[in-house]
């Protein structure tokens, strides 16, 4: 087929129609030798205003009609006093308005933009504009300029313009230099972009295939990936293997890298429990930390308080009841340890011993600090307990101001002042967040580990509440028998079924556990959706708020994607008015519910309690003035879309008290949460659960899953799917394997 010539064409922006910020595509309005016509192409970041010269060919489109399709695009700033109106006026610069960009135009005309970039003091002099702000317009257009030409360069190599904005944000104008010394800075995920946008990337750039920028760079990729995983190191063998085969090239040419990023202290290699180990730093760091700390809390031995007894019998007549066997004994063990570990499934009073080991707690003169990893579970923990609870972040003070650029507030040098630390769902706590939490506690402090030890691992890398439970270092009090109260209750029965390697009956499920025969993925689709939207809210009176559907995968015709799509059509469907972004794959909408899916640190959040009015979120400045602020936002954050603003380029989010502006190079670390993973909902309990069960990769197909998931639900479970696929995952016991060294550091196998 001959191929089209190549046609140029000139003109200055118009409007924007559409603009997809992940991949730059874009249609637009040009103004082009006195008339209007339409264009697209990848054009990232252009605004109107701006001039354009395209190069490409002029094509007929079935129901937009002639357009013409750029193939590439050079582009320049406006000229002239009313080019350069429509460019501020359009919003291009941040600050600026049509009524502010008039002011502008009328006083400095053609020269205006070369003012606002080299001369912002003379912007002052406009009328509504301080020298603070004027310096922070000059920046906001100087920072356009280079994003713009920053984008145009990750695109022109085949890399998604939507990771220029977090490049520019670490390297400013040195962005440029920075990628072509070593284009794989790109893969680091916290940009957007991965590996192999950065391997196709150098290649363009002509880096060699065994250059040792891209062996250290597959390193890299394969440590954390596997981190993703749950592995906290790899061993040697496997990581040199995985990479060679990863990038094509000769395990001696990884295995000299491995040494030389060995030497420089990039790969920290340690021989664990008989492997040679190969660890991140700051993991091989965080496990020698937790290792040390529970070590010496274990080993600093038993001390029975005075009249123990009576303390005990003073906590049984405030709880109002008596204390069975191994509560007792649990009680008895965080009065006298420093160090205790209680597990036990649902209904065999772990919360009851809690509020036991509180009662005794206070008994002795101490300041207890309840937490728990997610809000959910820090929430529930206080219902449970009638005490304050918190989250581990927010008990370590994560963003707090006084942090001082770290991490958390709360560490060795400024530690928690409690005497004791009770914390819930330990087994969703990674080896780094554990590491924190132990490096704030004081010395002395008491610590009390609660959780489900037949539960998933946590979601981070690690596993360390079986590492502790399977290390034997400390004393550890398991709760079996359930109570009389929880024996009427069919997920009750039917979870310790399950972690017994018994199938409960599902033809005669009823109560508050129903089984619904499904066997085609469509089928449980349409159940689930239905299910959610009008069943559960009409017949047993549960609002879709209140229900969270689980499913062990995210991939396949029933998996999280396509039932998050579902469920996002059904309970907010696209209407006149609603505002909407489009990020990638997915449109957020007003009111959507959305999860936070990496730790944030650096994001900014407002406190406004639930039933307050919100502040237009066009206006930020207003929760500025009027708000307790922090920053971080969390992985595995569940909250609502409160607002979308187009014009300020944010998303408003309600996570319980706290609303959080996103912008919109951010929203990619979002992802809708009608549906989620059975390992995202660790930690969290709801009213109603809806348990999708299509079929799923055998990893996933384990009794593990199935007991995490029915026990996340409190007063309802419905489960649609194969009752095979059920059955198979009540036989398989299978536990994936973790590498992680701390059971070994604990027991001391670590040469």
């Amino acid at each position: 087929m001959q191929e089209l010539e190549l046609t140029a064409l000139e003109g200055t922006v118009q409007t924007v129609i559409f603009q997809n910020p992940e991949n730059g595509y874009t249609v637009l309005r040009l103004r082009s030798a006195g008339e209007t016509v339409t264009a697209v192409g990848t054009l990232p970041g252009v605004s109107a205003g701006e001039g354009l010269r395209l190069y490409g060919a002029w094509t007929s489109h079935q129901s937009y009609g002639e357009q013409f399709k750029a193939e590439y695009a050079e582009r320049y700033l406006p000229e002239g006093p009313e080019a350069i109106y429509e460019y501020l006026a359009s919003g291009a610069v941040k600050g600026i308005r049509a009524k502010l960009a008039r002011l502008i135009v009328d006083r400095f005309g053609g020269n205006a933009l070369e003012v606002i970039e080299n001369e912002p003091e003379k912007l002052a002099k406009v009328k509504g504009i301080t020298e603070k702000k004027a310096r922070e317009i000059s920046e906001c257009f100087r920072r356009e300029t280079g994003l713009r030409r920053l984008m145009e360069f990750l695109v022109e190599g085949g890399v998604r313009p939507l990771a220029a904005a977090r490049l520019y944000r670490l390297y400013g104008e040195a962005a440029e230099t920075e990628l072509t010394r070593n284009p794989y800075i790109l893969a680091d995920a916290s940009l957007g972009s991965n590996f192999f946008e950065a391997d196709a990337f150098a290649k363009r750039l002509g880096f060699a295939p065994e250059c040792p920028e891209r062996i250290a760079a597959a390193l890299t990729f394969e440590m954390r990936h596997n981190e993703g995983n749950g592995h906290v190191f790899l061993p040697r063998d496997k990581l040199t293997q995985a990479t060679a085969q990863l990038i094509d090239v000769p395990p001696e040419a990884v295995a000299k890298e491995i040494g030389e990023l060995t030497n420089l202290g990039l790969i920290i290699s340690e021989r664990v429990a008989g492997v040679e180990a190969c660890y991140q730093p700051d993991l091989q760091e965080a496990e020698s930390q937790v290792a040390a700390r529970l070590r010496a809390m274990a080993i600093a031995g038993r001390s029975d308080p005075p009249d123990l007894g009576g303390l005990v019998v003073a906590a049984e007549r405030r709880c109002g009841i008596k204390f069975a066997e191994k509560q007792r004994e649990a009680v008895e063990l965080a009065a006298k340890c420093q160090l205790l570990v209680l597990t036990g499934g649902p209904g065999t009073g772990k919360t009851t011993t809690v509020r036991g080991i509180l009662e005794v707690f206070d008994g002795l003169g101490l300041k207890t600090f309840l937490a728990a990893p997610t809000g959910r579970a820090a929430k529930r923990l206080t219902e449970l307990t009638g005490r304050e609870a918190q989250t581990v972040h927010r008990l370590l003070g994560a963003g707090a101001p006084e942090a001082g650029g770290s991490e958390f507030e709360r560490c060795a040098s400024d530690p928690l002042k409690c005497g004791a630390l009770v914390l819930d769902e330990s087994s969703m706590m990674d080896i780094r967040l554990t590491a924190a939490l132990l490096d704030a506690l004081p010395i002395g402090a008491r610590l009390v580990l609660v959780g489900d030890a037949d539960q998933l691992p946590s979601v981070g890398p690690g596993n360390v509440f079986g590492d502790i439970i399977r290390s034997g270092v400390c004393p550890v009090v398991s709760l079996r028998d359930i109570f009389r109260q929880s024996q009427g209750s069919a997920i009750v029965r039917s979870a310790h079924m399950i972690n017994e390697g018994q199938v409960p009956p599902l033809r005669n499920s009823g109560g508050d556990f129903f089984f619904l025969q499904r066997a085609d993925p469509q089928r449980i689709l349409d159940t689930v959706s239905e299910l959610v939207e009008r069943r559960l809210p009409q017949n047993m009176g549960i609002p879709a708020r209140d229900i969270q559907v689980l499913c062990p995968t995210r991939r396949g015709a029933a998996g999280t994607g396509e039932l998050n799509a579902a469920l996002q059509a059904k309970l907010n469907p696209p209407r006149p008015g609603l505002r909407e972004k489009t990020v990638g794959d997915t449109s957020f909408r007003v009111h959507d519910r959305v999860m936070q899916t990496r730790n944030n640190y650096d994001l900014l959040w407002y406190r406004v309690p639930e039933g307050e009015p919100i502040p237009e979120i066009s206006d930020i400045q207003e929760l500025d003035e009027g708000s307790e602020q922090g920053a971080g936002i969390f992985n595995g954050d569940v909250g609502y879309i409160e607002d979308i603003d187009e014009r300020g380029q944010y998303a408003l989010v309600r996570f319980e008290d706290r609303l959080v502006p996103y912008p919109f190079d951010q929203m990619m670390d979002l992802e809708l949460s009608y549906a989620v993973t059975v390992h995202k909902a660790q930690g969290s309990e709801y009213r109603a659960v809806v348990l999708a069960l299509p079929k799923c990769p055998p990893g996933l197909v384990t009794r593990g899953v199935l007991y995490t998931a029915v026990t996340r639900a409190r007063e309802l479970l419905v489960a649609a799917g194969e009752s095979a696929v059920f059955a198979a995952m009540v036989a398989s016991d299978r536990r994936q394997r973790r590498y992680s060294g701390l059971r070994a550091r604990l027991a001391g196998e670590v040469e």
